[in-house]
C-alpha cells in the first residue's frame, strides 16, 4: 500500500523535526495545559500525534501521567531516546489515530502542532480522529488542540508566512496553492532528513473554519467549545482568533 505524504515526511526525521521553528514553544504550551487542568496531577493525559514526545516528556517532568501515541516509528524512536536521556518513564505507543481503541480512559487529550488532525487525506478521516479522541475521554473531560485556521489564507499568503518563519536547516514550503472549495493547501515540502537525504513531497493539509470545528465537536457531545488564536509557546484565552492567526487553539469540554 502506497504511503501517504505525512508517513514519508516523518521517516528518519526526528532530530531534524526537533530543530524546526514551530517546535520551540513547548514550555509555554505546557504551562497553559497545566493551568487548564488546574494543576491536577491525577489527570491522565493522552498526547495524540505526539511526534518526538516534547509535550509528553515535559508534562511527565511536571508530575503527570502521559501516554504518547503516534504513527511514525522514527518520531517515536526519537521520543524514547529523549526519555532515556532524561531518565523519564513515559509510554510511547505506535497507533493510527483513526483506529484508537480507548474508551473513557483519559481526563485530557492534547493534539498540538497539527498532531494527526488535520493531516488526513479526507474530511471523514479527520473527523474520525476527533471521534476517537472524544471516545477516549472520561466525563468531565477536555480536549486541547491546534489546527490550521481557514480564515488566514483568505487574507494572507501561506507561502509567504512559512518563508518568513523559516530558519536555516528547516523544512521549505513552496508552490502553495489554496483551494477555496476544499479549504486545503497544496504544496511542495522539501526537508533534509537525519541521514542527510533530501526529500521533496507533494503535501496537502486541511484548514478549518472555526464554525466547522465548533459544529464537529458539538456533534461529538462536547458541551463547550472555545476557540482562540494560537501563539507559539504562548497560548492564551485572551487571544481572540483573527484572520492573522495561522493556527487556532481549540479547547472543548465534555
Amino acid at each position: 500500500m502506497e504511503k501517504q505524504w505525512y508517513e514519508e515526511l516523518f521517516e528518519n526525521y526526528g532530530k531534524g523535526y526537533d530543530k524546526e521553528s514551530f517546535t520551540q514553544g513547548t514550555l509555554g504550551e505546557c504551562d497553559f495545559i497545566e493551568k487548564e487542568i488546574n494543576y491536577n496531577k491525577n489527570c491522565r493525559i493522552l498526547d495524540l500525534g505526539c511526534g518526538t514526545g516534547r509535550h509528553s516528556l515535559e508534562l511527565t517532568k511536571r508530575g503527570y501521567t502521559v501516554l504518547g501515541v503516534d504513527l511514525s516509528d522514527s518520531q517515536l524512536e526519537r521520543a524514547r531516546e529523549k526519555a532515556k536521556e532524561q531518565n523519564l518513564a513515559v509510554e510511547f505507543r505506535k497507533q493510527d489515530a483513526r483506529k484508537l481503541d480507548f474508551k473513557e480512559e483519559f481526563d485530557l487529550v492534547i493534539m498540538l502542532c497539527e498532531g494527526a488532525f488535520p493531516l488526513m487525506e479526507t474530511d471523514e478521516m479527520n473527523f474520525e480522529i476527533l471521534r476517537r479522541a472524544a471516545r477516549a475521554l472520561r466525563e468531565p473531560g477536555k480536549i486541547i488542540f491546534t489546527t490550521l485556521n481557514a480564515l488566514f489564507p483568505l487574507y494572507n499568503s501561506v507561502e509567504e508566512f512559512c518563508a518568513s518563519d523559516k530558519q536555516e536547516g528547516n523544512a521549505e514550503y513552496r508552490e502553495n496553492r489554496f483551494d477555496f472549495m476544499s479549504l486545503r493547501d497544496y504544496n511542495i515540502t522539501v526537508v533534509e532528513d537525519d541521514l542527510g537525504q533530501k526529500k521533496e513531497l507533494e503535501c496537502n493539509e486541511r484548514y478549518y473554519m472555526p464554525s466547522e470545528i465548533t459544529w464537529l465537536l458539538k456533534t461529538l457531545g462536547f458541551k463547550r467549545v472555545d476557540i482562540f488564536g494560537a501563539k507559539l509557546g504562548a497560548f492564551s484565552r485572551k487571544d481572540n482568533l483573527t484572520t492573522k492567526d495561522f493556527e487556532m487553539l481549540v479547547i472543548a469540554e465534555k
